[in-house]
Parts: structure tokens; C-alpha cells; sequence
């Protein structure tokens, strides 16, 4: 989950892969994942959909343990805002999401007025940036 994802895990990325266009995306759910590989697509089990995945650099590490790379993988559920505008998160949103738009290599991303699904803050209003919903 978002809040516990420690910045270490993060500090071997090089890269986030978008496969959406985040623009249109209020918030995107993040978790780290244990995966076989440091870059390329993910294979993606779950239930909805992967919408983006960090890559990682020859730095990193594989677990002695399992082989694997703690990667960061964002994914949406069918429930979610982007599918369901007046379901469930029509307003609020689930405790691993944060804007898409604050997430880089190396940094985990935090939640906004936008990915809340809230009011617009003041700064937002004097920049001209509006909410998908009033």
C-alpha cells in the first residue's frame, strides 16, 4: 500500500511506464510487487487493470530469498473512479491511490485534492486547473 512503501524500495528505479494516458486519470492505486525482472511489462494477474510500471536499473538487486525485484506496478479496479464517476470513489479514494501526475522514478507519489476527488485547492483555482467534476 501507498503509505507503506518505503523510499529504499524506490531507489533503483530509473523509469515509469506509463500504458494509459494519466491525464484523464484522477488517481492510480501503487504496490510494490515481487516480479522475475528490473524492466519490461509485468505479467498482471489481478482483478482490473495495470495502467503503468517502474523500471529498474543494473543497480538493483534480485532477493537472496526469491529471485525476484521489488517493483512498483499502478493498477485501477473496475470500481474505481476513472470506470464508475459516481460509484464508490466519487469522492475519496482507496488508501494505495495517489495522482499520477506525482509519481516519478524514485518517488512514491502522494494523494491530492484531484485523486480525492474534492474541492480544488486554492492554488489549483489561481492556476486555472479544474476537476474533472464540480
Amino acid at each position: 500500500m501507498s503509505a507503506l512503501i518505503d523510499p529504499a524500495d524506490l531507489a533503483h528505479e530509473t523509469d515509469i511506464v506509463w500504458l494509459e494516458d494519466t491525464e484523464r486519470l484522477d488517481y492510480v492505486r501503487q504496490s510494490l510487487e515481487r516480479l522475475n525482472s528490473r524492466k519490461g511489462k509485468p505479467p498482471y494477474h489481478s482483478a482490473g487493470r495495470m495502467v503503468g510500471y517502474a523500471v529498474l536499473g543494473p543497480g538493483a538487486r534480485a532477493s537472496r530469498a526469491s529471485g525476484t525485484f521489488r517493483r512498483r506496478v499502478f493498477w485501477l479496479l473496475p470500481h474505481d473512479r476513472d470506470a464508475e464517476p459516481d460509484g464508490l470513489y466519487a469522492t475519496g479514494a482507496p488508501s494505495e491511490a495517489v495522482d499520477p501526475r506525482t509519481i516519478a522514478p524514485t518517488v512514491k507519489g502522494t494523494k491530492t485534492e484531484r485523486s480525492q476527488g474534492g474541492p480544488a485547492s486554492p492554488a489549483m483555482v489561481e492556476l486555472g486547473i479544474l476537476l474533472p467534476r464540480a
